[in-house]
């Protein structure tokens, strides 16, 4: 069994969030899979910025505010 890091992105609303995750190879089962652990760090990071709490997510990822450009 093998990790790799990778980043993940949660959106919700007008914000981003870069959350790095370790991705799990096995040669068994469905791979590449997340830890629990990894799961539930982005569940937060999605629920946090679901109800505006931007610091709070910002404490587990890396939270960017996307903003429309006009063309």
């Amino acid at each position: 069994m093998t990790t790799r890091r990778q980043i993940k992105l949660v959106r919700e609303g007008q914000y981003v969030a870069e959350v790095e995750v370790e991705l799990i190879e096995d040669k068994e089962g469905w791979a590449p899979y997340l830890s629990l652990e990894d799961v539930e760090k982005l569940d937060a990071v999605r629920k946090a910025l679901r109800a505006g709490k931007v610091e709070k997510a910002g404490q587990l990822a890396k939270v960017f505010r996307l903003m429309p450009v006009a063309v």
